[in-house]
């Protein structure tokens, strides 16, 4: 007879990173059907970037996410030179895709060492968080800090490198990080015990990921062949040789291996930007933003993350729009936990590597009676208005108006 249970976990759990609260109903140990709650870390960041400059926004945007805390700033200065075209330097260009690899490198290992952990593999999670520190070393020579680098501005970067030190980082990569990376692809791919946890489970097939729009190397891992820095590049990455890592099965396994062949590849990006990197300036000397909306995009180690700015001609955004690769991953979870065991819900959803903090949306309940008191439906109602106003703002007649938005906003 079926008994069907319901297992609450979270939303704070000593095995999550940050809080989350999904139920799982499950027949035995089969996951039957799960329910998603997020909402637990909402900030605000949109709202508060339109009180900020340009230049403070881009501080701002690094807070959304620490494990990704160059590659919001990096959309997001994209999308502001996407305004008026503005061509950064060429070493600035090389500077951001440096600080981006190793970035990169940084958050697959921190996931490959909480993958470990997860699994009861710590001797994984030590070898890691080990190989870890030297990645962290060479951004804090360049930057200043081991995470919130504060690399990113309008126009260029705000640091240069160091080329007496080119030799050292160098050195670091290609004697301890490349061996180290060798170690972990042959104790991943040879390790029958890790082939048999994780091999057929949490499939997303490429037909899925498609439909659900997965990003990143939880598309990749599926042959799902997508990459802004190839597709749509920016940067340096037009100016240097590396390949889109894929795998075929979509399986948790695959995702392991998409980003320790990942961190191989970025490892070769960091020492080819190196050898090539030109001298000259490193900032654009960006005064004014001219009235517009620009779109800005970077392919963050968990997919390509958005970022749309308007401006209205003064020193600030009047809308600052995020999307990150989490919100977009995080539906095809469903579709990989569904008639798994209760013992792989846990590494299947930790395999997208979700990132709640760069995810949050806000949905407004009152603490008196718990219910909603603003939906999604009032806030796109309110976001029609700001939207409607802006315009009018910025000059728009009611009938250009009319035909963006396909309707009049009272």
């Amino acid at each position: 007879m079926s008994h069907k249970v319901t297992i609450p976990i979270g939303p704070y759990h000593p095995l999550q990173e940050e809080p989350e609260f999904y139920k799982l109903v499950v027949d035995g140990e089969r996951v039957v059907d799960i329910d998603v709650r997020i909402g637990w870390n909402h900030r605000g960041i949109e709202k508060l970037s339109e009180t900020k400059s340009f230049d403070q926004s881009a501080y701002l945007v690094e807070r959304i996410c620490g494990i990704c805390s160059t590659s919001h700033p990096l959309a997001y200065v994209n999308a502001v030179e996407d305004i008026d075209e503005i061509d950064i330097p060429e070493r600035a260009a090389y500077i951001r895709t440096i600080t981006a690899e190793l970035e990169r490198i940084h958050s697959h290992m921190l996931w490959l060492g909480l993958a470990g952990h997860f699994l009861g593999y710590n001797t994984v999670f030590m070898w890691a968080w080990r190989y870890r520190e030297p990645i962290l070393d060479i951004l804090e020579a360049i930057s200043g800090n081991r995470n919130n680098y504060a690399m990113m501005k309008v126009g260029g970067v705000r640091r240069d490198i160091d080329e007496s030190e080119i030799p050292h980082y160098k050195k670091i990569l290609n004697d301890e990080l490349l061996p180290a990376l060798e170690m972990f692809k042959g104790a991943v791919l040879d390790d029958p015990v890790l082939a048999a946890r994780l091999k057929g489970v949490g499939k997303l097939t490429k037909e899925d990921a498609i439909d659900y729009s997965a990003l990143g190397p939880t598309a990749r891992a599926s042959g799902y062949d997508i990459d802004v820095r190839r597709d749509e590049p920016y940067a340096a990455y037009d100016k240097i040789k590396w390949n889109v890592i894929l795998q075929e099965e979509g399986d948790v396994f695959a995702k392991s291996v998409v980003r320790i062949l990942e961190m191989i590849e970025s490892a070769h990006i960091i020492i080819q930007c190196f050898d090539k990197l030109p001298r000259g300036p490193i900032d654009a000397n960006v005064k004014q933003v001219s009235p517009g909306d620009g779109i800005g995009h970077h392919e963050a180690p968990r997919g390509e993350v958005i970022h749309i700015v308007r401006c209205d001609g003064t020193n600030r955004p009047v809308r600052h729009k995020v999307r990150a690769p989490t919100f977009m991953n995080f539906p095809s979870f469903k579709k990989t936990v569904v008639g798994e065991t209760i013992a792989d819900a846990t590494i299947i959803l930790a395999a997208i590597d979700p990132c709640y903090c760069c995810t949050e949306r806000l949905t407004a309940v009152s603490h008196k009676d718990s219910k909603t008191i603003m939906g999604v439906q009032r806030l796109i109602h309110l976001s029609h208005h700001k939207t409607w106003d802006i315009g009018k703002a910025m000059g728009f007649s009611d009938k250009e108006l009319i035909e963006k938005m396909g309707k009049k906003i009272e």
